[in-house]
């Protein structure tokens, strides 16, 4: 594999003489620039919060993740120089361009705005937010003519979490459908509309030039995938980019997210203390040791303590159990491929692994579990596939003159409207729903 195969464009531009910018720079400013990114700024982490300019957004978790990412490299280069993937990790801005894209597809109501919209697009090739991601950056976006922000090839695999088409992974005993036995309820039948884990099939083209590099050995095994009983098939790799942005999204998610429901009292100690236990933070508890002698006795004691204590201990905290996570990064090597983007990956190692597994399941069973966030993404559910029927009822009379251009011109209607409803940020969903169906009189001057 060349690099400059790695570096190049689906439409084959190129920068101007004059321009000083690696091509890592020119697709995080791409990114960063894009309308995509910046609605990320009116798409909750956690659902739709309330009133708060505290909790994190999509926006700044994908700024954190950006951060990590960047970090994990520079420890990777520090404590393994010699490794043979040290020479294969990417520069800083790249891998700060795929942080940032990696949460661009997803709807508005998180993973119920997923399943709401696979849903409405069961007759039409599904919806999955990785998938709708790579969309946007190869054909929505607007910085170039016909491919997207046209970022290098090499941003494309290291976004491309998961090698293998919706048509592919897709289980017909999954298809999307309502619950029965309801008289006025359309409920939602969550399980059997979630969507698999895929690029979509609109894409394949694009996926196609992606790994035109790659040996034909080398992409047959990449796009491998596993059947699973009762379940959507799962693909098996991911490239090495890509792996080291999923480890900082994992630590993100796994310690910011924790702070957050924290501080907004969303979570206890006492279920804090049963759920992740001192043999859970038994990594932790040794580097505290080792870093700090003579801070404490019970290190466990102080975590808990500093976490659920005030704002200043709990930042301190917060800081360390990033620190902890990013120095415990790793490489791995999967002696399946011959190129060394897909040959190497990163990970945890195992204590640390086991420890950010423990944090990711609290916040998953007291928070994304919970009745409260449960009931408000119910809700979402209803109000992104009543918006989505309603312009898919009358297209050319409801949709806004962009989006109806755009649906005139698709080459499946459907498909256009999917893509400016999952591009709404919560708050343009609600207004929406909100003008379609609120009883109160509307005006030609409300903002969207």
């Amino acid at each position: 594999m060349q690099n400059e195969d790695w570096l190049a464009r689906r439409d084959g531009w190129r920068p101007l003489q004059e321009d000083a910018r690696e091509a890592g720079d020119i697709d995080y400013g791409r990114v960063i620039h894009s309308a995509s990114f910046r609605r990320l700024q009116g798409k909750t982490q956690i659902l739709n919060l309330g009133d708060s300019d505290f909790y994190r957004t999509r926006l700044t978790h994908s700024l954190e993740v950006a951060q990590i990412a960047a970090g994990a490299v520079g420890v990777l280069l520090r404590n393994e120089p010699d490794h043979p993937a040290a020479q294969a990790l990417p520069e800083r801005s790249l891998i700060q361009a795929i942080a940032c894209s990696h949460d661009l597809g997803h709807p508005p109501f998180g993973h119920g705005g997923e399943v709401a919209l696979n849903y409405c697009m069961r007759e039409q090739g599904g919806f999955e937010g990785n998938g709708q991601t790579l969309r946007l950056l190869t054909r929505l976006e607007s910085f170039s003519r016909a491919d997207g922000a046209n970022l290098t090839r090499r941003t494309l695999l290291g976004v491309l979490k998961y090698p293998a088409s919706y048509s592919t992974l897709y289980n017909p005993e999954l298809t999307p459908a309502m619950r029965d036995g309801y008289i006025r309820l359309a409920a939602l039948d969550t399980r059997r509309s979630a969507p698999p884990k895929c690029f979509l099939d609109t894409e394949q083209d694009v996926v196609d030039w992606v790994l035109a590099p790659l040996t034909n050995t080398d992409r047959a095994a990449f796009v491998a995938w596993q059947a699973r009983p009762g379940r959507h098939g799962r693909t098996l790799h991911k490239s090495l980019d890509c792996s080291i942005m999923d480890v900082a999204d994992d630590i993100a998610y796994g310690v910011h997210d924790l702070e957050d429901a924290i501080a907004l009292n969303l979570v206890n100690e006492r279920r804090f203390r049963e759920k992740v236990t001192p043999q859970h933070a038994e990594s932790f508890i040794a580097a505290m040791k080792l870093k700090y002698p003579g801070e404490t006795n019970d290190r466990y004691e102080a975590m808990v303590q500093a976490l659920f204590g005030d704002g200043k201990d709990r930042k301190r905290y917060i800081s360390r159990l990033v620190h902890h996570f990013l120095t415990a990064t790793r490489f791995e090597d999967t002696h399946d491929f011959e190129a060394p983007l897909l040959r190497y990956r990163v990970g945890l190692e195992d204590l640390a692994s086991s420890f950010l597994k423990a944090l990711k399941d609290f916040v998953m069973e007291e928070v994304i579990r919970s009745a409260t966030v449960q009931q408000l993404e119910f809700k979402g559910q209803g109000m992104v596939i009543s918006v989505f029927e309603a312009f898919q009822s009358d297209p050319l009379r409801l949709l806004p003159a962009e989006q109806r251009k755009n649906y005139e011109t698709a080459e499946v209607g459907d498909r256009a409207i999917c893509d400016y409803v999952a591009g709404m940020t919560d708050t343009h969903l609600l207004k929406t729903y909100e003008r379609l169906f609120a009883p109160r009189m509307g005006s030609i001057f409300d903002r969207l």
